[in-house]
C-alpha cells in the first residue's frame, strides 16, 4: 500500500480553532449558527424611524461553567461583510438577576443559554413570525430584540444589550478568522492535489477534461423574506 502524500506547509486546523480569542477564560462554545437580523442605526439613543437592512449575523453563544453550573454567558456577533463588526453581551448570574426583574423573565440563568439558542432557531426557522432586531446607536452600545409577529400585533419577548467590542479583541479576532479561512483554504488545496494524482493515474484523459472545464460560480443572490417593520409602542 502507497504511503500517502505529505503536504508541507499546511496548518493543523484543529490546533488552530483552539488559538480562538473566544475560548479564554474558561468559556465554551454553545452554540453558533447564521441568523437574519434587521440590522438598524440609530442617530440617537431614541429608536430608529427607518427599516433596517436584513442581513445574516454569524452569533456564537458560549458558557463559563463550574463543574455543570453556568457562572456567565457571553453572546458575540459577527459578520461575514464587516471583519470589523463585533458586538458583545455578556452576563453572570448577579446581573442576569437584573434583567430578570426589569423583563419580568420567569426563567432562571442556568436555562438562560438555551432559552437564547432557542429564539436564535426560530428566527432561522420562521423569520416571517420570529424576528431579531438589531439596533445600534453611535456611542457603541446596540440592543438585540427578539419580537414576535402575531399578525395583529408585536410582541417583544426578549432584549439583550450589547456593546460594541474593544479594537484589541476586534483585532485578535480579524487575525484568527483569516488564519481559519486560510487553513480551511491549504486543506481544500492539498485535498484537491491528492484527488488529481488519483485520477492522473487512473484516467488521465479524465483530468484533462476536469481541468478544461470552467468552475461554475454559486450564486451569490439570497431571497431575503417579506417581513413586515416591528411595531415598536
Amino acid at each position: 500500500m502507497e504511503d500517502q502524500p505529505v503536504h508541507q506547509g499546511t496548518v493543523d486546523y484543529a490546533t488552530l480553532e483552539q488559538l480562538d480569542p473566544s475560548l479564554v477564560d474558561g468559556f465554551q462554545l454553545f452554540f453558533e449558527r447564521e441568523v437574519p437580523f434587521e440590522l438598524r442605526s440609530a442617530m440617537a439613543l431614541d429608536l430608529p424611524t427607518e427599516m433596517g437592512a436584513l442581513e445574516g449575523i454569524r452569533v456564537r453563544i458560549l458558557r463559563q461553567l463550574d463543574g455543570e453550573h453556568v457562572k456567565a454567558v457571553r453572546v458575540e456577533l459577527c459578520s461575514e461583510s464587516n471583519l470589523f463588526f463585533l458586538y458583545v453581551h455578556e452576563l453572570d448570574e448577579r446581573s442576569f438577576r437584573e434583567v430578570q426583574v426589569l423583563q419580568r423573565l420567569m426563567a432562571d440563568f442556568q436555562d438562560y443559554p438555551t432559552i437564547l439558542m432557542r429564539m436564535l432557531n426560530q428566527a432561522i426557522r420562521e423569520p416571517h413570525a420570529y424576528l431579531a432586531v438589531f439596533i445600534m446607536h453611535p456611542t457603541g452600545e446596540a440592543r438585540l430584540d427578539f419580537i414576535q409577529n402575531m399578525e395583529y400585533k408585536f410582541v417583544e419577548l426578549l432584549s439583550c444589550k450589547f456593546v460594541a467590542a474593544a479594537e484589541e479583541l476586534i483585532r485578535l479576532q480579524v487575525s484568527y478568522r483569516y488564519n481559519v479561512v486560510r487553513a480551511r483554504l491549504q486543506l481544500m488545496e492539498a485535498r484537491l492535489a491528492d484527488v488529481s494524482a488519483m485520477v492522473r493515474v487512473r484516467d488521465p484523459s479524465l483530468l484533462l477534461q476536469l481541468q478544461r472545464t470552467p468552475p461554475r460560480s454559486p450564486s451569490m443572490a439570497r431571497q431575503s423574506p417579506n417581513r413586515p417593520k416591528p411595531f415598536y409602542p
